[in-house]
């Protein structure tokens, strides 16, 4: 269970709170100030409480907090009570931000292009510093979590299927452009959230099969300082014993990376891996240099 892992000190939790509050702030901007006056809504929980607000009238802060509650009620048993706490802390200070924006009346721009683009990006960055904070603005991928493990579909899947039928519904309601220019939004804020996520310095992990790899290896350790592991295999047509070399680089030092393996072994076999992720003393310090 989550509530197994180490409790949040005082300090952390109201970190996590400042850091909520900030990209609920953000996700309420982009709506009020960018999307709902062009008439482009977002996927999920928050685009199904669009529609009521553009059909009904009805308060959007209000709609995203009853239309939520359900799927935050079922985090507890799944996902833990420390998430559920934050993922509704999330969403209602997400209601108190759409409400004060839209009190407030600015629109950015009536460009419907604009308002999809830089929407698309804002909206992506604030739910992207939710996220990261271990808190939710959506309840779609928590029902999508339940409902995978009973139909056998992905969560990816489901909450794809279910965007669709949103954007399908848009298009008939709305209009047809609507729905293209509220696609191109997701978009461009699921690859923002995926930057806020994983920062602009990704990494590589590359393996190298060569029968010079002892010779390969300490030149990258002595001319890129770069930390590599050795690993031992068979090849599979030869049967023959290989040494194989492991590490992660910045993608910053792969241009000079391969230069010293074809230099040492223009017949060497490389594969190269985006990383999303990396951990570890001597990775970090690496990546702050550059």
């Amino acid at each position: 269970m989550l509530e197994a892992r180490q409790k949040l000190t005082w300090g952390q939790l109201i970190q996590k709170g400042l850091f909520l509050t900030l990209g609920a702030f953000i996700v309420g901007f982009a709506l009020d100030c960018f999307l709902i006056p062009n008439k482009i809504i977002d996927g999920g929980v928050v685009g199904i409480s669009m529609m009521i607000n553009y059909l009904t009238k009805f308060n959007l802060g209000i709609a995203l907090l009853i239309i939520n509650l359900p799927f935050i009620c079922l985090a507890f048993t799944k996902l833990g009570k420390l998430f559920v706490l934050q993922t509704f802390y999330a969403v209602f200070m997400l209601a108190v931000a759409t409400n004060i924006f839209h009190h407030w009346g600015y629109i950015v721009t009536n460009d419907v292009l604009l308002a999809t683009i830089f929407g698309g990006i804002i909206l992506g960055v604030g739910v992207g510093i939710v996220l990261k904070n271990e808190g939710s603005l959506d309840g779609t991928e928590i029902m999508a979590l339940v409902l995978s493990k009973k139909f056998g579909f992905s969560v990816g899947e489901i909450v794809m299927g279910f965007n669709l039928f949103i954007y399908c519904v848009a298009g008939i309601v709305l209009s047809l452009e609507s729905a293209m220019y509220s696609i191109l939004t997701y978009f461009i804020a699921y690859r923002m959230i995926d930057v806020v996520l994983e920062g602009l310095n990704s990494s590589k992990s590359i393996r190298i099969i060569s029968d010079k790899a002892e010779e390969i290896g300490q030149t990258l350790i002595d001319e890129l300082d770069i930390s590599v592991t050795y690993l031992h295999g068979i090849g599979g047509y030869s049967k023959q014993k290989k040494t194989l070399i492991y590490c992660v680089a910045s993608r910053l030092e792969m241009s000079k990376m391969k230069e010293v393996i074809k230099q040492i072994d223009p017949t060497a076999f490389f594969s190269v891996v985006d990383v999303h992720e990396v951990y570890g003393t001597r990775m970090s310090k690496k990546i702050d240099k550059i």
